[in-house]
């Protein structure tokens, strides 16, 4: 009984003591606000947005990118397109007359993959800075302005934004998202932050480089090979926009688990940056490989320690352990725990990375990629926001 206390103690002790002094630091340095300066000038700015099949969004979505809060004389939009269900002849005719902004269409014969695309995108941008935006998310007025405000920072080459809401009421994802947001808030007070987000990102033109082909985590990928170029790369939780998740338990998991498998894969792909580039390769980057890669594992062996001590320490009582993790996920998968949501928030994600971590091995044993960079765009979470 002794060992069995002591082995699980050593466990979640192990398993927590980053998170501690993470909170620790968190609360001595108080970091808050964007880490922006008001910038007067208005460069001129290139949005990026790639379609693949979304002719019932896209019509809103351009609207909203012309609504902007931002002299439409200084923006260029360029959607990089691959569908086949007549999306670039939307966007063609919803900008047929108008002289601002100027559109540069760029049809792909066939699918080759988001990173791909993007990597032609990026190459056509000819404005000071580039914004890269999704189909699916909506964007606060003011984001652009804000983020070339960032940019104004002569050491700071890229900035992404914050989830302020999340469309489709998952409080699983809302709850993640709040605690993300600590964590990144702090990052870029340190040094830079890792995690960049679709939905919004923000690059120097002239520090843009490309990205793998295959890549699953792209805006992640160019802004961590920016932060080692020597540009910083920051998180400002006054950039709002809001992205769909889904609130069904098994939609949720593949839509995480996706997002874990690319963070992990590039993670390993840029593994020779840990230890350098200052306090981002000293700090954040090992942190993030605790929180990802480690704790996982970790996780899954403290669970794993708890039940088989149980059962057998307390025979049949001891199902009492498994039972309450069972009633811990299904309650939480609800969005059912009150005040301890967030707690869930944090397991899901650990799930989410733990099943990535797998999937990855096996492929790797199957000498196999994983992906090619391709995705479904997801029907669902399109109705949301038609």
């Amino acid at each position: 009984m002794k060992r069995f206390v002591e082995a699980l103690f050593g466990l979640v002790a192990l398993t927590g003591l980053p998170y501690l002094i993470y909170l620790g630091v968190y609360y001595l340095r108080q970091p808050s606000g964007t880490p922006a300066d008001t910038w007067p000038e208005e460069p001129s700015v290139s949005i990026v947005l790639p379609t693949y099949n979304e002719a019932s969004i896209v019509e809103s979505k351009l609207q909203e990118l012309v609504d902007l809060d931002y002299p439409m004389e200084e923006v260029e939009i360029i959607v990089v397109d691959s569908s086949d269900d007549g999306t670039a002849d939307l966007v063609e005719t919803f900008f047929a007359g108008r002289r601002e902004p100027e559109l540069t269409l760029i049809r792909e014969n066939g699918r080759r993959g988001l990173a791909t695309a993007l990597n032609e995108a990026y190459a056509a941008a000819s404005n000071e800075v580039v914004v890269k935006t999704d189909c699916d998310s909506r964007l606060a007025p003011d984001a652009v302005r804000k983020a070339t405000a960032n940019l104004a920072d002569p050491d700071v080459s890229g900035v992404t934004g914050r989830n302020a809401a999340v469309i489709g009421d998952s409080q699983v994802e809302r709850g993640y998202r709040d605690i993300q947001t600590m964590i990144q808030i702090l990052e870029s007070h340190i040094d830079s932050t890792l995690i960049f987000h679709g939905p919004f990102s923000a690059f120097d033109r002239d520090a843009i480089v490309p990205i793998d082909e295959d890549s699953i985590a792209d805006d992640t990928e160019l802004a961590l090979k920016i932060r080692r170029n020597g540009g910083r790369v920051v998180f400002d939780p006054d950039i709002h926009y809001k992205e769909a998740a889904h609130s069904a338990f098994s939609k949720r998991r593949q839509q995480k688990d996706r997002r874990a498998m690319g963070l992990l894969r590039l993670l390993w792909r840029q593994r020779d940056a840990l230890g350098r580039h200052g306090a981002y390769g000293r700090i954040v980057l090992p942190f993030n490989w605790w929180f990802m890669v480690v704790s996982p594992w970790l996780v899954a062996t403290g669970l794993a320690v708890a039940t088989i001590g149980s059962l057998t320490l307390l025979g049949p009582l001891g199902l009492a352990t498994p039972v309450g993790i069972l009633a811990f996920t299904v309650l939480g998968s609800r969005d059912a725990l009150g005040p301890m949501q967030p707690f869930y928030s944090l397991f899901d994600t650990q799930i989410s990375l733990l099943r990535a971590s797998i999937s990855l091995i096996r492929a790797r044993a199957d000498e196999e990629d994983g992906h090619d960079g391709t995705w479904e765009p997801d029907q669902e979470l399109r109705e949301v926001l038609q």
